[in-house]
């Protein structure tokens, strides 16, 4: 058996453990018991329960999930009619609507562990609980869940659980969530005052001072690499009429994620603000944009355009909204308010594989930057796809062969009816530092919206041609991008991307003329800099700006002011003793010019 099916058997099988052991401990009268499928990790098991699991119940639950293990009870699997089951679960509420909602014909099986436990699974599990002896498990976290993910059904308990063959991986898996923890961008986020959250606006980040500066630093990064490659940025209103979201499908598609701006009678206005924004009409609905694409095709039909201006290729930062569930919420990773590095990009037919070839090279450059390597993804035409299959068809060829060309056959991975409704897609997935994986870019070939829009180029033959639109976008979104650098760098950002680079410590008071002039000198050669002036011990100052990361402390005292250099307290707790100021500003050009991670100790 394959490790990966092993695996698979062995969670599978272990949640079976949990369910009875849960079931033993509160009593078989007292335990509604729901689904407990595997995940990346290992598995979960929903329950509904006489009281709340805490953690002084997790060594009590594995205890009992040990002890029957070494009973080694056999495993029996059961065919069973539709009739049998419903009597066999006849007190369990969440078993029988499951089995209700399954089809007629749905041949349906039961597995026994022992005699006195049985769950409605398709399988497979071990056949002896003897073969998961030596099966490494822990209980990792107990949270709330809705069953089937319905907030107005019954509320459950989920029982998390670590689950791997042995005890090597289990601690292997163990150190790098311990990782993990550290590194989260939740805690350090706040801690370094780079953003937070606030119940008046679930999901919707605000930006502080600090974090707000990395922001920006990275939109002037991303600003440099696209202009390079001819791009040109627009911007568009973030409230558009549903006619809009009507011609591009997403009011048929995705409706239930977008916020709605309800007209007058549903959401009344003053006179004042109704005459600014007309929305007195019953039928005029508006929406925050969840997408820029339809904001983009308006400007590209802002005027007549010719093969000659092709490609176009508009990118926009313009803030977005996407309606999410509370519990799918997650910092900066899963947000409802958020700025998406978005370009939308005019082509020809013809020039489909050199513009996403393109597009290939500025990913690469991007991540590269960071240190991160990516694979490739193509996701092909879903179950509810618009447009003519032909033309899908067409797009699916030439995105493979794209894929071919750049990393061989099989060189990438087909995620086959996961495309967007529009068109088939690439999707962009990277591993930090810590080996954990990440959907980041998606580059989306699009038939439709031009087809819906009915855009149009003059040809070459002076025929009217209809363009193909590539959707596309790098980091995914700013938030998430950062939200996942924290958790890369562990706070502690390259050089040039940290909200401030240098912190200037005066020994004392009088040492402040001189720590300004470095201030002054920093700021006119775009080095984001901060400065302590007051009279507190240096030795408090200094760790303030260690506590923020900042790459470079400069300490400054007497003989630096006559001489004109700087004592350095480098990230990491190195130093460097009398570097001249000049020298010292020139580095810091240098790295923020080529975007460089390595620190001042390497231009030496």
């Amino acid at each position: 058996m394959e490790k990966e099916e092993l695996l698979e058997v062995y969670r599978h099988s272990l949640a079976h453990i949990l369910a009875k052991a849960v079931i033993e401990i509160f009593g078989k009268e007292n335990v509604q018991y729901a689904i407990g499928p595997q995940i990346g990790d290992g598995f979960y098991y929903d329950f509904t329960l006489p009281r709340t699991v805490v953690n002084d119940d997790f060594k009590t639950i594995e205890d009992k999930m040990r002890e029957i293990i070494k009973r080694r009870e056999d495993w029996r699997r059961e065919e069973i009619s539709r009739a049998d089951a419903l009597k066999l679960f006849e007190n369990q509420k969440f078993k029988l609507e499951l089995i209700n909602d399954l089809p007629e014909d749905e041949l349906l099986t039961v597995y026994y562990t022992g005699d006195d436990f049985v769950d409605l699974c398709r399988g497979p599990h071990v056949d002896n609980s003897q073969l998961l002896m030596n099966a490494a498990f822990q209980i990792k976290s107990v949270s709330g869940s809705y069953w089937r993910g319905d907030e107005k059904r019954d509320q459950l308990q989920r029982i998390y659980v670590y689950a791997f063959p042995d005890k090597k991986e289990l601690k292997e898996h163990l150190a790098m969530i311990k990782e993990a923890m550290e590194r989260d961008h939740k805690k350090l986020g706040p801690q370094m005052e780079l953003f937070m959250f606030d119940e008046t606006a679930p999901g919707m980040p605000y930006w502080l001072p600090r974090g707000w500066k990395m922001y920006n630093a990275l939109i002037d990064y991303w600003r440099e690499i696209h202009e390079r490659h001819g791009y040109t940025e627009i911007s568009a209103p973030v409230l558009n009429s549903k006619s809009l979201w009507e011609t591009s499908g997403h009011w048929g598609h995705y409706k239930k994620n977008m916020f709605l701006v309800p007209p007058a009678k549903d959401n009344p206005v003053d006179d004042r603000a109704s005459s600014l924004v007309d929305i007195e009409d019953e039928d005029r609905m508006f929406a925050a944009k969840p997408m820029n694409c339809p904001n983009a095709i308006k400007v590209y039909q802002n005027k007549q355009r010719s093969y000659k201006d092709l490609p176009l290729r508009f990118n926009e930062l313009d803030v977005i909204h996407r309606r999410e569930k509370s519990g799918e919420l997650n910092g900066l990773l899963r947000v409802q308010e958020f700025r998406q590095d978005d370009s939308h990009n005019l082509i020809m037919q013809e020039q489909i594989e050199e513009e996403i070839g393109d597009i290939m090279d500025i990913a690469g450059e991007i991540y590269s930057t960071f240190g991160l390597s990516y694979i490739a993804e193509l996701s092909t035409r879903p179950d509810d796809y618009m447009g003519d299959i032909n033309d899908w068809n067409a797009a699916e060829a030439a995105l493979k062969r794209i894929l071919d060309n750049k990393y061989g056959e099989g060189g990438y991975e087909i995620n086959e009816g996961d495309g967007a409704f529009y068109g088939p897609k690439i999707d962009l997935k990277m591993k930090d530092c810590i080996g954990r994986e990440w959907q980041m870019g998606t580059i989306q070939l699009d038939y439709q919206l031009p087809l819906n829009f009915d855009m149009k180029y003059v040809a070459s033959d002076s025929s009217m041609q209809r363009p193909v639109m590539v959707h596309r976008a790098i980091f995914g979104s700013f938030e998430r991008f950062i939200g996942i650098l924290i958790e890369n760098f562990k706070g502690s950002f390259p050089f040039w991307l940290s909200p401030y680079q240098v912190g200037v410590v005066p020994i004392r008071v009088e040492n402040n003329d001189y720590a300004k002039e470095v201030v002054e000198i920093c700021r006119k050669n775009r080095i984001r800099v901060e400065a302590d002036y007051s009279d507190k011990n240096m030795k408090d100052k200094i760790k303030t700006f260690r506590n923020y990361r900042d790459p470079y402390v400069l300490v400054l005292g007497n003989s630096e002011a006559e001489n004109r250099t700087v004592s350095v307290n480098i990230r990491g707790n190195k130093q460097m003793r009398d570097v001249p100021l000049d020298k010292f500003i020139e580095i810091c050009k240098k790295m923020n010019e080529t975007h460089c991670i390595d620190l001042i100790e390497s231009q030496e």
